[in-house]
């Protein structure tokens, strides 16, 4: 199953590759990840795509700490919604909880384990993969993260007790030690940040009590993300439509397969991409024709069809009635439950 992280995860890619001499776009269209996703945030992308980025890009460059780099620019605001919730908790023990309970919101393949001891506390992180462990770019790009957002919840002093990585030292073992301020352990065998207990009762003087309580709730009501092909296929159309660039080729580079694997897995889930993809526009085509000010032909370009008059086929087929009726508010009491095939883009 494709894991999928939000492609804030690259917000600062283009930087970082610029910074060792790489052509960011270039990086991207080797590995297929959809340059469009740079500038839309939410959107979600394969983990695989952006784990062969990482390590395509540390080799081609020689940049040997790239995953640390990313790290280093990132903090809270790439983590959207999971970023504000733990923003707002009261301690740093309870932000870290918290960052640990919805990580997966942000990256589903992603996991936090916290364990208590007398005198230390560790954060072990944990990247699920068709492989034994992670790519070593991701999971200093993970860690790293994990490490700068506890740090900037304490302030610019804190540093961690020891910090454990399980792959084999690299050539520069200084820059590790410089990024974490602390000894750091090669050939672990976890990948974790240990810090001492105290710091888990350090309260966070930012923190909104009735924010962090609206956000929780909020954030509970997403707190499920598809595992299925079909919800992942699902949830990746919702996003590409909503941007007026949904097709199958499309929705594939997102997911790091191909067109034909994602037909065969929804065919073996009993549906088709067209059925998907049909739900999610009589969803959406609802809330764009509600104003009355937008040209139907617009709404026909965003939706994928080939052209207004098959919108307008296709809507009749599948809600009994003309666009026009039902901004007049004149629509059947029985609509078809389902409309005829029409020509996409």
């Amino acid at each position: 199953m494709t894991d999928l992280i939000r492609s804030a995860g690259l917000s600062y890619y283009p930087e970082v590759a610029r910074s060792v001499g790489l052509d960011p776009k270039q990086m991207m269209r080797k590995v297929r990840l959809p340059l469009a996703c740079l500038d839309k945030p939410d959107t979600p992308i394969a983990v695989t795509g952006l784990r062969r980025l990482l390590e395509l890009s540390a080799e081609a460059s020689g940049a040997e700490d790239f995953g640390l780099r990313l790290a280093e620019r990132g903090g809270l605001t790439n983590f959207g919604a999971v970023g504000l919730i733990v923003r707002e908790q009261a301690t740093i023990g309870e932000a870290i909880e918290a960052f640990s309970r919805f990580i997966h919101i942000h990256h589903d393949g992603m996991r936090l384990d916290v364990t208590r001891g007398k005198q230390t506390v560790t954060v072990t992180l944990h990247l699920r993969g068709r492989h034994p462990s992670a790519p070593r770019q991701s999971i200093d790009m993970a860690l790293g993260s994990v490490h700068r957002i506890i740090r900037s919840l304490f302030g610019s002093d804190w540093r961690p007790q020891e910090v454990h990585l399980h792959y084999p030292p690299p050539r520069d073992r200084q820059r590790y030690r410089d990024f974490f301020g602390c000894r750091v352990t090669f050939n672990a065998e976890d990948d974790s940040i240990l810090l001492s207990t105290h710091d888990m009762e350090r309260r966070i003087p930012s923190a909104h009590p009735l924010i962090a309580s609206y956000l929780r709730k909020r954030i509970e009501a997403i707190e499920t993300r598809p595992a299925s092909w079909e919800g992942k296929v699902d949830e990746v159309v919702r996003r590409l439509l909503a941007g007026g660039d949904c097709t199958v080729e499309r929705v594939a580079e997102h997911l790091a397969c191909t067109r034909r694997t994602i037909h065969r897995h929804l065919a073996e889930a009993g549906t088709s991409f067209s059925a998907i993809l049909d739900a999610q526009r009589a969803d959406l085509v609802i809330q764009l024709i509600d104003d009355p000010d937008r040209p139907l032909a617009d709404i026909a370009v965003q939706l994928g069809f080939s052209a207004q008059s098959a919108m307008a086929r296709w809507f009749r087929g599948r809600f009994g009635c003309t666009v026009s009726d039902w901004r007049k508010g004149v629509r059947p009491s029985s609509p078809p439950a389902e409309a005829p095939s029409a020509t996409a883009a």
